[in-house]
């Protein structure tokens, strides 16, 4: 792990330190103040941007215990800042930028830089792929290849690596002069070149030229020949003299000569020539783009001195790597392919090999925004395009934007055009796609993410009004229990108890929650997609999430060896270190945990291996809402903080330790540690008789119909219900698919109308019940509570023998959920 002294770093940037804690020590970078762990070791960089600015977020981070910051300039009330650490610098990025090139220096080792315009970040993956087995290897994590990217992926070098690959992007002149000192390559590799962030440069010859800055100081230069502007650049440019240049090519000689490329049903063989040798490859890709990558990855390994054999092994089993394009299933059977991050002839073409490769769809359609920057003419960028589109088999095709409609003359299908993304909102027949691929290409100022919101609509007249004014008053009631320094993890797991879990967290993380815990890594994924930044703690962690998990920095629990061997194999895969864990005990509750008997095996894995950082300790009480086992309780609990304090003493850094639930909070304030944990208590639910806490969900419908039945008639399925007299019958549009528990009926359950308690008659249905609302004075349209503030959840609950959290989170995602403020 990196560790600098402050001092160190402000001597490192030249930036001026003013310093208000001693012998600080640093060990993480931050740039974004939405994601962080362990903010005590970090190192907040204040970057002022286009659209936004690191400073506005200063007071925020020091809430959260952020203490050391590199700013521009001081903040005015810098006296409040009690332990914090300014280094002013006049350019924080460009002192971002230092730290890391001083970082940088402290290591000898080989290090490949890549640069170009597409395939950087998969051919990375690719090398690591296939060198990681015999060399532990630092690389860029995800795409972080621009001005702010790469500094934080050089900081991940550690001494223990062997070999380093990082990815470098620009998007105008001068900036790969800042990123080249970072990196430092001893090789190089440049993809490609084309048209993408085109705009700031005056042709591609001045981009390339650019480009090539990262290689100024390198030994070896990797690329393909047969791109001519490429290698007829390197040749003549007297700063390549007396570098070796190793080359692949299927048209011209070179190192590496490509003799024959053929498919064969989902994979590829590649032929070639090497120092007069026949070899091959077969790579489990089709497209031109894996292709050319894999032959990069090819070449490198044979220059570093591997084997053909060696390589054609590990070539076939290549994995594919999640990228910027978003598959997704749709309305009425459609598959979404979601690609708003590029907005290029190029990454368009790469996004339309992908969607004539969803052969489960006869028909494919493309809605496609204006493109901006790529430095083109309208009509050279729209004649590309309509070429490209002209090419494919498109059932469809729609355009938004005032520009897109040049590409008309080239479409053969079916075409649409809209000035903007609220035209086509406004125009928008979800009746209209059945069973196609649809690839949505928006430009970022398109907010095609609305499009995409589209279809998840949900149209029921039955309802979950959730109050949130009264959440955040429960929450506030919990407050109120604890000390200032104790922090609240906010339990947002099962659709946050069925109440919406991203509306639930957002209000929750604008009342600044410290910690959101959900069950599984999807739904932490939509969290972090819908803008959530707090830190998020998942319970059940899967290993086919663990890469939804760490690209989306959500930070697992780990309660048993296996889980924990596992997520370490998963973090040295990617070469992930010093990730934020979880570590739940098992106390009593005999459920999931480490127990005691383990606990020094746990603390031999979690004090040695680098990859992970324990953020907290915790366990779960079995029964603190139950006073007849408070002694149980108690024994939890000091069972909990032995071995908590003998974990945390062993690992020798700060750790949060937490066991109260909701009704432990209510019930043993004394036991609250660093944290608790807040469930169903926020929606209303007490441990205690004298309830304080606000009603927050009111499940609501309407009669859709009423009918007057005689005496003696029966009603609904199986005729189990017989009136006695005559009745005056509420059809309400409620039932066992909605969350409405087929036990309550016939005279069992109750719902309110017009504020009386009226019972459920007869059998409930799939998607309807009937209700008995004989001198209630009803009529069709009017109001039905199923439970709220006047028949409580908790109500139900006792009449079904089980829990509210079972009411709760049985209510169906067909139910519409309305947010209301008072």
């Amino acid at each position: 792990m990196a560790e600098y002294r402050i001092e160190e770093l402000a001597a490192a940037c030249g930036g001026e330190l003013h310093a208000r804690s001693e012998n600080s020590i640093v060990r993480y970078l931050l740039t974004d103040s939405r994601k962080f762990s362990f903010p005590a070791e970090s190192l907040f960089v204040a970057i002022r941007g286009e659209r936004n600015d690191g400073h506005n977020y200063i007071n925020d981070l020091y809430r959260q215990q952020i203490r050391n910051f590199i700013v521009s300039s001081i903040p005015g009330d810098a006296d409040s800042y009690t332990g914090a650490n300014f280094i002013v610098a006049e350019n924080t990025l460009l002192a971002l930028q230092k730290i890391a090139a001083m970082h940088r220096n402290s290591f000898y080792l080989p290090v490949i830089g890549i640069t170009g315009s597409n395939g950087k970040t998969i051919l990375k993956e690719w090398i690591y792929q296939l060198l990681h087995k015999d060399r532990i290897i630092a690389r860029s994590p995800k795409s972080y290849n621009s001005q702010v990217g790469v500094p934080l992926s050089v900081w991940q070098l550690r001494i223990h690596h062997e070999l380093a690959v990082f990815e470098a992007g620009i998007s105008r002149p001068g900036e790969m002069e800042f990123l080249e000192p970072i990196i430092k390559p001893g090789i190089g590799i440049i993809t490609n070149i084309g048209q993408a962030h085109q705009e700031h440069f005056t042709d591609l010859e001045h981009k390339l030229a650019e480009k090539l800055r990262l290689f100024n100081n390198s030994e070896t230069l990797i690329y393909c020949s047969d791109h001519s502007l490429i290698d007829r650049y390197i040749r003549q440019n007297g700063t390549f003299n007396g570098k070796r240049l190793f080359t692949w090519a299927v048209s011209g000689d070179a190192d590496l000569k490509i003799i024959k490329t053929g498919r064969i049903g989902n994979t590829t063989k590649i032929d070639g020539v090497f120092r007069g040798d026949e070899c091959c490859i077969n790579i489990p890709f089709t497209d031109r783009a894996s292709i050319e990558n894999s032959i990069h990855a090819w070449a490198l390994m044979l220059f570093l001195g591997y084997s053909c054999s060696y390589i054609s092994e590990n070539m076939k089993d290549l994995a594919p790597v999640a990228m910027r394009l978003e598959q997704k299933q749709g309305i009425n059977n459609c598959t979404i392919i979601n690609d708003s991050y590029n907005s290029d002839p190029g990454s368009l073409e790469i996004a339309m090999d992908l969607l004539s490769q969803q052969s489960q769809h006869q028909n494919k359609t493309i809605v496609l925004s204006d493109m901006f920057g790529t430095g083109k003419r309208s009509e050279e960028l729209y004649s590309e395009i309509g070429a490209l589109l002209g090419r494919e088999k498109i059932k469809r095709f729609i355009g938004i934007g005032k520009s897109i409609g040049m590409v008309r003359s080239f479409l053969e299908g079916r075409y649409e055009f809209y000035e903007s993304t609220e035209d086509f909102i406004r125009n928008f027949n979800p009746g209209s796609y059945d069973n196609e691929a649809i690839l949505l290409k928006g430009s970022r100022q398109f907010g095609f993410e609305r499009i995409s919101r589209l279809l998840e609509e949900k149209v029921h007249v039955t309802t979950l009004e959730i109050n949130l004014d009264n959440l955040v008053q429960n929450y506030n009631y919990f407050k109120t229990k604890l000390k200032p320094e104790t922090r609240i993890m906010a339990v947002v797991k099962a659709f946050s108890y069925g109440s919406g879990s991203y509306q639930i967290a957002s209000v929750l993380a604008y009342n600044l929650v410290d910690y959101l815990a959900v069950a599984f890594t999807d739904e932490g994924v939509n969290l972090r997609r819908a803008g959530i930044t707090q830190p998020v703690m998942v319970m059940n962690p899967e290993p086919h999430g663990y890469p939804g998990m760490t690209d989306h920095l959500l930070e697992p629990e780990i309660y048993g060896f296996r889980g924990l061997e596992g997520f370490i194999e998963h973090l040295q895969k990617w070469g992930i270190n010093d990730y934020p864990v979880h570590i739940k005990l098992d106390t009593g509750m005999n459920r999931l945990g480490f127990s005691v008997s383990e606990t020094q095996e746990l603390i031999k894995i979690l004090s040695t291996c680098r990859n992970i950082r324990v953020r907290s300790l915790f366990s779960h009480l079995a029964a603190a809402d139950d006073p007849e086992h408070d002694s149980f309780t108690r024994e939890q609990i000091s069972k909990f903080g032995s071995v908590s304090d003998e974990i945390s003493g062993a690992l020798g850094y700060p750790v949060l330790r937490h066991i109260l639930n909701s009704a432990g909070t209510e019930r043993f304030p004394e036991a609250q540690f660093d944290m608790v944990r807040l469930g169903i208590g926020l929606y209303g639910i007490s441990a205690l008789k004298d309830n304080k806490l606000a009603c927050v969900n009111t499940f609501k419908s309407n009669i859709s119909q009423i009918r007057i039945v005689q005496a003696g008639q029966t009603i609904g399925y199986s005729r189990a219900y017989k009136t006695a007299g005559e009745s005056v019958i509420a059809i309400v549009p409620v039932g066992y698919a909605d969350g409405l528990d087929r036990r309550l009926g016939n005279g069992k359950g109750r719902m309110v109308v017009n504020g009386i308690t009226v019972p459920i008659v007869g059998n409930i249905c799939m998607d309807m019940c009937m209700i008995d609302v004989t001198g209630v004075g009803a009529k069709e349209g009017d109001e039905v509570i199923v439970f709220g503030e006047d028949y409580s959840i908790a109500d139900i609950a006792k009449k079904l023998s089980t829990i509210p959290y079972e009411v709760f989170t049985n209510i169906s995602g067909r139910v519409k959920r309305i947010y209301i403020r008072e």
